[in-house]
């Protein structure tokens, strides 16, 4: 590979680093080289966990979470490939609980023909999607409505969530750590994350590649009682040490590049 392309590659991590973002068309502008290269630049840099790809540009990965509407747009197909591998797993009339964020909600989009699941969430649109149809029942966790998010959060929630047990528990990663570590970007989320791993008897962590390696400000509890992981990619040897270490089933959904 040319020194050339490395250098560019670099002022591409650079570039999204300094600004937390950066889009494909100020890229190619700023470095002189068409938009193709640049978005296979990015494809590379992404599948190297130093960036996260998104429609239309690069996110840094050592920011604060992005907003739910660019967490949607990135690794859509992936986050759609472990959605399937994690609906296989649940069979009809079990009981689900489904975390909010983007990978849990394609979960539940995942789990539309189902039939006669009891559904336990802090996200609007997962009981959206699934309440009113096939002999569902769905139980929206209390506490304060979190707009962005478009779910509920703290305490109220958490403590909703101690009334019940479910055969499942499908739980977004924030970030896990090379410790490892199971982290969040806010108190709230880090402690009801926390608390649905304790209540589902099969506990999944939904963790893309983007995920590992990485921190952020809050630690998430029990890890130790996560059964699952599902990941969208074979794991690089960085993930596949936290893996290792973490000990639980791991299980890989072909997402696209």
């Amino acid at each position: 590979m040319s020194l050339l392309a490395e250098q560019r590659r670099r002022l591409i991590v650079e570039a999204v680093s300094e600004r937390g973002s950066a889009a494909v068309t100020e890229l190619a502008r700023r470095l002189e080289v068409s938009g193709e290269t640049i978005r296979r630049d990015i494809r590379l840099l992404d599948r190297r966990n130093r960036l996260a790809r998104t429609h239309g540009g690069a996110l840094a990965l050592d920011r604060a979470e992005p907003a739910y509407e660019v967490r949607l747009g990135q690794n859509v197909e992936g986050k759609r490939a472990m959605a399937r591998l994690a609906a296989a797993l649940v069979p009809d009339g079990a009981s689900v609980i489904v975390d909010f964020g983007t990978s849990a909600y394609a979960v539940a989009d995942a789990l539309g023909d189902h039939r006669r699941l009891n559904v336990y969430t802090p996200g609007l649109q997962a009981a959206n999607r699934l309440a009113g149809r096939n002999g569902n029942q769905v139980h929206l966790l209390g506490g304060r409505l979190d707009g962005a998010e478009g779910a509920t959060s703290g305490p109220d929630a958490t403590a909703m969530l101690r009334h019940y047990a479910a055969d499942f528990a499908f739980v977004g990663a924030g970030v896990v750590s090379r410790h490892p570590w199971l982290m969040d970007y806010s108190r709230e989320a880090a402690e009801l994350r926390s608390e649905m791993l304790l209540r589902g008897r099969t506990a999944v962590l939904l963790a893309d590649h983007t995920k590992f390696g990485r921190m952020a400000p809050y630690a998430v509890a029990n890890l130790s009682e996560v059964t699952h992981v599902i990941t969208d990619r074979e794991p690089d040897r960085q993930a596949a040490a936290i893996l290792a270490a973490i000990g639980a089933e791991t299980m890989v959904a072909g997402g696209a590049d």
